[in-house]
């Protein structure tokens, strides 16, 4: 397995506009990209489901549920990954979206021959969102390339973190 270094890039307008149009949001308020570069393949529903699993865990649960109050599914689902919604997918990504009362939220995840990527975009829908997203994104984005190396390695090693099985 290779693994290569992450690159990010964090703002609305840097995100570039190919992976920008994977979003459902009709604006686009925050926007970050992370680009792992490794020979790991995968489909992108595989990645997203062992990045997230199928049931949100307990960071997770905190994190989403709690400190963002995303409306996320109880039940594991073909339809769901970690409680979010499949939004939509192509060959190469997949889209989840989650929302709840001040915020709107997708997760891109984007798998190509050399490498995988995870896109955030956030559509602030209440003042709260401008004052609660802000540190909370310095803590996801120091955390997100672990994740995509995480991911990388149990690909890797044949493990899954999810029970439902992936198209």
């Amino acid at each position: 397995m290779t693994v290569g270094g992450t690159a990010s890039t964090v703002g609305t307008e840097r995100v570039p506009a190919s992976v920008r149009t994977l979003s459902s949001l009709s604006r686009i308020d925050y926007a970050d990209h992370f680009v792992l570069t490794t020979d790991v393949a995968a489909t992108a529903e595989r990645w997203a489901r062992v990045m997230f699993g199928d049931t949100p865990d307990a960071i997770e649960l905190f994190l989403w549920r709690g400190l963002l109050g995303l409306r996320l599914s109880r039940t594991a689902s073909a339809n769901t990954v970690a409680g979010w919604q499949t939004g939509e997918q192509g060959v190469e990504w997949i889209r989840l979206e989650a929302a709840s009362w001040f915020l709107a939220a997708n997760l891109v995840v984007q798998a190509s021959g050399d490498s995988v990527a995870l896109g955030t975009f956030l559509r602030y829908d209440r003042w709260l969102a401008r004052l609660v997203w802000p540190p909370l994104s310095v803590l996801h984005r120091r955390l997100v390339p672990g994740v995509l190396r995480t991911a990388a390695s149990r690909i890797a090693a044949g493990e899954v973190r999810s029970g439902v099985s992936t198209r």
